[in-house]
């Protein structure tokens, strides 16, 4: 058997602080935008069962129908939450390191 050629790749990447901060911020901002889109989706998916979205379902919903909505909505909604509270924990992580924060890396090391 031969062996594999691997290229050398050697990969410079220049990114300052500055831009690596502006890149977690809009990383953060990305994901709260579709979480939003989420529990606006959600919040469409009770209207719908209960009517008020403005089209007529083809079905007049009974109780199960409502609450098995609800217990699917209240389980996506959870889901959110975990990841809102993700993003606190990563939103936190990049103000320490901004300059002038008092656990940013130029402090650390004076």
């Amino acid at each position: 058997m031969s062996q594999p050629t691997i290229p050398n790749i050697t990969p410079i990447i220049s990114v300052t602080i500055g831009q690596s901060v502006s890149l977690l911020l809009a990383s953060i901002a990305l994901e709260e935008l579709a979480l939003a889109h989420i529990m606006n989706a959600e919040a469409e998916k009770i209207q719908f069962v209960v009517g008020t979205l403005g089209i007529t379902p083809g079905v007049v919903p009974n109780i199960s129908d409502i609450l098995a909505v609800n217990n699917s909505v209240r389980k996506t909604l959870q889901d959110v939450i975990k990841k809102e509270m993700l993003l606190q924990f990563k939103l936190e992580n990049v103000v320490s390191i901004l300059p002038g924060t008092s656990t940013s890396l130029s402090n650390q090391y004076d």
